[in-house]
């Protein structure tokens, strides 16, 4: 069996309820053969980025996990097929979406996968909730709180718990 290792999952939704989505599927993330802890940051709004639609529900889990970075990205997409997750066109609204943001230390490049997420440093959606989990945490941009700081025209709000 591998050793256990610490992943970062972004989760987002837009449409239907988004809150207990985010909430089910975080139960249902910790209840995934291969996930030994998941623990999740708050919940944040946010408008949606490079697209149009109602504001998303965000959060991010930590997730102590045994899968290999494919396996737990085919945990993933089953948990957002589960969900309704439909992908008619790039940055559509959704009713679940969820990113491997980080695995471990790993940099990974291909087609199905790139780790760390190419993008999380430039959303605020992704790391204001990161921050709440690993406030020390430096990604290969910077420290977590300067890419955050950057990102002060995003507007974000944590949502009561």
């Amino acid at each position: 069996m591998m050793p256990a290792v610490r992943a970062y999952v972004g989760l987002g939704a837009n449409l239907g309820d988004a809150p207990a989505t985010l909430r089910t599927v975080l139960q249902e993330l910790a209840a995934t053969p291969g996930i030994l802890a998941c623990r999740p940051s708050g919940f944040y709004r946010s408008a949606p980025v490079d697209a149009a639609g109602p504001d998303f529900i965000n959060a991010v889990a930590a997730v102590d996990t045994t899968l290999a970075p494919l396996a737990l990205l085919d945990a993933l997409q089953e948990l957002e097929n589960r969900h309704g997750r439909l992908r008619p066109y790039k940055n559509a609204p959704r009713t679940l979406d969820l990113d491997l943001l980080l695995y471990g230390d790993t940099v990974m490049d291909t087609p199905r996968l790139i780790l760390p997420h190419p993008r999380m440093h430039q959303r605020a959606f992704v790391l204001a909730p990161l921050g709440e989990l690993a406030p020390g945490l430096a990604l290969p941009q910077g420290p977590l709180r300067t890419l955050l700081a950057q990102l002060a025209d995003q507007t974000i709000e944590r949502l009561p718990d």
